[in-house]
């Protein structure tokens, strides 16, 4: 999509001026349906599979997921249901996974889960094109996105595929409702974490902003909601419509910088996905947001809050998010061995240029907790 501004008559430098003004940008909405009613995953995803002509299901749902899948797939033509998911995909776990669903002849997968259940979908339907229902019980997003991801030996590597993009999303509030209220706080802070990077990741646009300020706004009253009462559904809703809004901004504008740190922090050191992406944000926003006053006043206003930053560690603090890498793993002699794998990803177009020093005062920051407001440049570079 093309959207060029016109300018009217003027000398040269008012020419030159409405030329800088013009919006230009392009924009690619991926062709995916998705159905939204709580309560009514089962006949949702029966029409689903349905409308694919798939006659052997491959039902993917980790072993505590179990008893909602069958229920969510009750009557259709299962021929694997498969347990064996993992954080980050390793790629061992994706080549079992990929043998069995070739072995029984699967002509369409149906995931039941968080992101590793959809990512080991993705997985399958990158090498063989199945199409993927997905049936999300956590904020994870991967089901909107056409990104996929797999780790061997330390390394996450991800990429962009149309393949992997699910064919169907299937949203039933009523399946987040066991989630727990940390689990929630963590993938819902994750989920956000789209919606920031979506402000000026390498592929960003006006629809991708517009679309994660709208996230931000939902999740930003939906996460307090949740803590507020667990087992509501109202809280829940807003949770998942954001998660979407987030992940479909994420998938156009691409990886920022948040992202290529928690890929590398993930991949080489198995930290928790949703937990890592909950302590980096802030710092990652605070270092951003400075370089990228229009990002900034769209994320501050999505929040209601004076400013971004303030925003976000005002929720942060109402919903008691994760605040430090040293709680989930991550040694502090680590720190270190992160820097040049996350320079050597570095994405295009971020708000201002990053050094080592950046990266080092940034994973430090993290690791402690401390207030991402702190954060000086006075150290070795």
């Amino acid at each position: 999509m093309h959207m060029i501004g016109t300018s009217g008559a003027g000398d040269g430098h008012d020419a030159e001026s409405q030329r800088k003004e013009r919006v230009r940008f392009e924009h690619e909405s991926l062709p995916q349906r998705v159905r939204f009613a709580s309560g009514e995953a089962a006949a949702m995803v029966r029409a689903e599979v349905e409308r694919v002509s798939a006659s052997r299901v491959m039902v993917i749902a980790a072993a505590a997921e179990a008893e909602p899948a069958e229920k969510v797939t009750a009557g259709l033509r299962v021929v694997l249901r498969w347990s064996d998911v993992a954080m980050h995909v390793p790629v061992g776990v994706a080549e079992r996974a990929r043998a069995a669903a070739t072995g029984h002849a699967v002509d369409c997968v149906v995931s039941v889960g968080g992101g590793s259940t959809t990512g080991l979908a993705k997985a399958i339907a990158l090498t063989s094109g199945v199409p993927i229902v997905a049936v999300p019980t956590t904020y994870a997003g991967s089901e909107a996105t056409s990104v996929w991801g797999l780790t061997e030996k330390g390394r996450k590597t991800t990429g962009v595929d149309a393949r992997v993009l699910p064919r169907s999303v299937v949203y039933d509030a009523t399946l987040t409702v066991s989630l727990p209220v940390p689990m929630s706080v963590a993938s819902g802070l994750n989920a956000l974490a789209h919606c920031v990077d979506s402000m000026w990741g390498p592929r960003a646009d006006p629809i991708d902003r517009a679309l994660a300020e709208e996230g931000i706004r939902a999740l930003a009253t939906g996460l307090p909601a949740v803590v507020a009462d667990p087992s509501g559904l109202p809280g829940r809703e807003q949770m998942l419509y954001g998660t979407y809004l987030s992940a479909v901004a994420f998938s156009s504008a691409g990886s920022g910088l948040h992202h290529k740190i928690c890929h590398v922090l993930g991949g080489a050191y198995d930290l928790p996905h949703a937990q890592t992406h909950a302590v980096v944000l802030p710092y990652v926003l605070a270092f951003n947001a400075p370089a990228a006053p229009e990002a900034e006043r769209r994320i501050a206003a999505a929040f209601g809050a004076g400013s971004a930053i303030e925003g976000l560690q005002r929720l942060r603090h109402a919903v008691d998010a994760p605040k430090a890498l040293r709680d989930y793993g991550l040694n502090e002699a680590d720190v270190e061995g992160a820097v040049q794998p996350i320079l050597d990803a570095m994405p295009d177009g971020n708000p201002r240029p990053v050094t080592a020093g950046d990266l080092r005062r940034l994973l430090r920051s993290a690791w402690q907790g401390t207030d991402p407001r702190t954060m000086t440049d006075d150290e070795e570079t």
